[in-house]
């Protein structure tokens, strides 16, 4: 069932019953963000945010949606946005990081910033609204949290091959060190003009686009 048709659309996230979508629509050079029901009824743009959008997700009671941007420029450092279920009331609730994901509890949003000198996976909580360091250094983009919510999952890609680590996590702190959890012995892209991929909460599935690698020089004669 075709959902949506544009020049350049950008997918989102299910909505926790898996009634509705998220996607982004980019083609005017201005993102805009959208809700459609699974059945393709009810399509409806939720309210303007400043920036590029890369990251929406919904809350984990479905009630809030947490909308992450950047601006075009030197590395500009990202927004998170923060609007109702509906799109209606967006506000601007922290600056600093990409927003990925909220904790079964409802108490923070995992989140991480993969550029910069400050570059890491961060956590937010809800009720400060404040971006705090987790995993210095690590260059991710996507992560979620495991069901039960005691740990998160997160990438780091390679030229060669792909490893998914576990870290455990309880009320805002992280436990020990991280774990692999999953090595693909193939490369992707984290990134690529949007998400490049995705992944299921147990790893049971990783979805993934590849860009092609070949690139084809023509000689062009005009015609006589």
């Amino acid at each position: 069932m075709r959902l949506a048709c544009s020049g350049l659309l950008s997918t989102g996230d299910w909505s926790p019953d898996s009634s509705q979508l998220i996607f982004t629509d980019d083609t005017s050079g201005e993102s805009k963000g959208y809700i459609v029901g699974a059945d393709g009824r009810g399509l409806r743009q939720i309210g303007r945010v400043e920036g590029l959008i890369s990251v929406i997700f919904w809350s984990g009671d479905g009630k809030s949606l947490y909308i992450s941007t950047v601006k075009p420029g030197a590395r500009a450092k990202p927004t998170v946005w923060k609007a109702n279920a509906d799109g209606s009331n967006v506000e601007r609730f922290v600056d600093g990081c990409f927003a990925f994901d909220a904790a079964p509890d409802g108490k923070y949003l995992l989140a991480s910033l993969p550029f910069g000198d400050e570059v890491g996976i961060y956590e937010i909580p809800i009720a400060d609204r404040k971006c705090i360091l987790l995993l210095p250094g690590v260059v991710t983009f996507q992560l979620h949290f495991a069901r039960d919510g005691k740990s998160f999952l997160y990438p780091v890609a390679t030229h060669a091959e792909v490893t998914f680590y576990r870290q455990a996590w309880r009320d805002g702190k992280v436990i020990g060190k991280p774990e692999v959890a999953l090595k693909l012995p193939f490369a992707f892209p984290l990134s690529y003009q949007g998400n490049a991929y995705d992944f299921s909460r147990d790893l049971s599935t990783i979805v993934y686009a590849r860009p092609g690698e070949q690139a084809d020089l023509y000689l062009l004669s005009r015609a006589q």
